[in-house]
């Protein structure tokens, strides 16, 4: 419902959140002051595409994370800069049409090292909406706990071009 998130804006990949993850499913939501000073909110809007996105993963992710605003921002940025986005998907001009699985093996071919089980998909109507990557505390690639599946059906899904 946030327009200044993503819809029809043809980012290509951004990073939606950064939070933590229980290994039995489940993660940690609302565990603390919810206030950002102007310098940590402005931080976080160098590095998420909507103001209300940076308020909510501080809110909901970011008071579970251990970590000051400022940490958890610059956390989600280092988070951000580990990941390399395939080069068939850094800013396609049509749109594609992958298998997840073809997605998921393309980020492994991408970031060497990645566990298998350390990415994961996820689909909405018959298109890519995430790729979730688990990682360490320390921002190291690891295989993601039982909680964190792919849902994406087994035949291709669309995946939008960038505008």
């Amino acid at each position: 419902r946030d327009g200044a998130q993503c819809r029809d804006r043809g980012y290509g990949f951004v990073l939606h959140g950064l939070w933590p993850q229980f290994d039995t499913g489940g993660y940690p939501q609302f565990c603390g002051d919810p206030r950002l000073t102007p310098d940590a909110f402005a931080l976080g809007a160098r590095i998420y595409p909507s103001p209300k996105l940076v308020q909510h993963e501080w809110e909901r992710h970011g008071t579970c994370s251990g970590l000051g605003p400022q940490g958890y921002f610059q956390a989600a940025d280092r988070a951000l800069a580990f990941t390399k986005i395939p080069a068939v998907l850094q800013a396609p001009r049509t749109d594609l049409s992958l298998t997840g699985s073809r997605i998921i093996a393309a980020f492994q071919s991408a970031n060497p090292g990645i566990p298998g089980n350390a990415v994961q998909v996820s689909c909405n109507r018959g298109e890519l909406s995430e790729v979730r990557i688990c990682l360490t505390r320390d921002l190291r690639a690891r295989s993601c706990g039982r909680g964190v599946r792919s849902s994406c059906p087994p035949y291709p899904v669309r995946v939008r071009s960038v505008r």
